[in-house]
This record gives C-alpha cells, structure tokens and sequence, in this order.
C-alpha cells in the first residue's frame, strides 16, 4: 500500500498515527501542498483523490481510498487489533464524538485551503487570519474537547482511541502556531502520554521523510 501524504497535514498525520498502532507498513509518497502552487491539484494526484487533498490510501490494487476517518476505518476492518474503536458501545460513541468534533468542526475551518482563501479572494490580513486560526482551535474547540474526555492517560479507558488519533494532531497545530492550551489540563495529560508512545512518536511531523 501506498500513503499519498504531507508531513504537516493534521488529516495524514492522524493515518500515520492509526497505521502506526495496527503495525500496517505503506510506502509514503509525499504530495507537497505548497509548492509548485500545490501539488495535490495536479491532474495526476486529482485522477487519485478528485478532492485534491492528503491524505490518500492507494491499496495494492490500485483502488484509492481518501478522507482520513475513513481510511482509519478501513484499518479497523482489515487489522481488527488494537481496536482504535472501544468496545463499550458508549466509549465507542464517546470517541467518534471527539474524533468527529476534531476532524469535522476544527480542523476544517483551519485547513489550508480556507486560510488561503481569506488571505486571498477576502483579503484578510494575516493578523486576522491568525486571530481566526485561534479561535476555531481554542475557543471554538479545544476548549469544548477538554470537557468531553474523561481518560488521565487517553481520552477514554486505557489505550489510545480514535479520539486520541483525532486529538494529538490537532494539539500539535495549536503549539505550532502558539495558541496557549495550558489551562487544558486534561488534554495536556493526554498528549503527555501519547506522544511518549512509538506508534505517536514516529507518526510526528518532524519525524517524516518530506519534513522541511
């Protein structure tokens, strides 16, 4: 299998971590979102992933799979163990919860192309487009994800969930673009945990073969 990837990309970076735990081995192909004007709107990579986006599962087939959360279902089918999804049905719930308020109400609004888009068709300065980075991460969701988990080491029970895949990267684009989380003790105890694990370590930005 191949991961069409970007090493700063929250989505991708949530594949890499969920591979990582299933012990799933890819080849990873770096799509650069920046130069070249972006090179996931090619006509090459949009004939893989019609969105232009990372990332992309390209299985051994040539089927491609995109869109992160359903990637990282497909592993949970394929490689049942670790589960990434609790076996309590209300963990379950409570961990697609967070995993769905981080991947569809956070980042979304943050992502590159919407940063990009009101620097420049809207003319924002980059003061407010700063400013509307912050809110959307803190006030508009970290803050609300710090009340919704109730794990001291993982978001819920005693191994890393979907919702911790969810979390950590989004954590990471807070400390990046230094948006001050430290009254988010409960995040903070979990992201203290995770990123000591190998799976979540070798998963960071930093650590991967395009990093800048």
């Amino acid at each position: 299998m191949k991961l069409h990837d970007y090493f700063r990309s929250s989505a991708a970076y949530r594949v890499r971590i969920a591979l990582n735990l299933k012990g799933v081995k890819v080849e990873q192909i770096a799509v650069h979102l920046v130069k070249d004007g972006g090179r996931q709107h090619s006509p090459e990579y949009k004939a893989k992933n019609p969105q232009g986006l990372v990332p992309a599962l390209e299985l051994d087939d040539g089927t491609v799979l995109i869109q992160s959360l359903a990637i990282i279902d497909y592993l949970e089918t394929i490689a049942p163990e670790p589960r990434l999804i609790p076996a309590d049905p209300v963990l379950a719930a409570k961990s697609r919860a967070v995993a769905l308020a981080i991947a569809c109400d956070i980042h979304p609004l943050n992502n590159l192309r919407v940063l990009n888009y009101l620097k420049g068709p809207l003319k924002h300065t980059q003061q407010e487009v700063d400013e509307w980075y912050r809110h959307w991460i803190r006030d508009g969701g970290l803050d609300a994800v710090e009340r919704m988990i109730d794990g001291e080491r993982f978001c819920f029970g005693d191994r890393p969930s979907l919702a911790d895949i969810c979390l950590i990267p989004q954590v990471f684009n807070a400390r990046r673009y230094k948006i001050d989380i430290t009254h988010l003790s409960k995040i903070a105890a979990v992201e203290s945990h995770c990123t000591a694990l190998a799976a979540f370590a070798a998963a960071h930005p930093a650590r991967q073969p395009d990093a800048e």
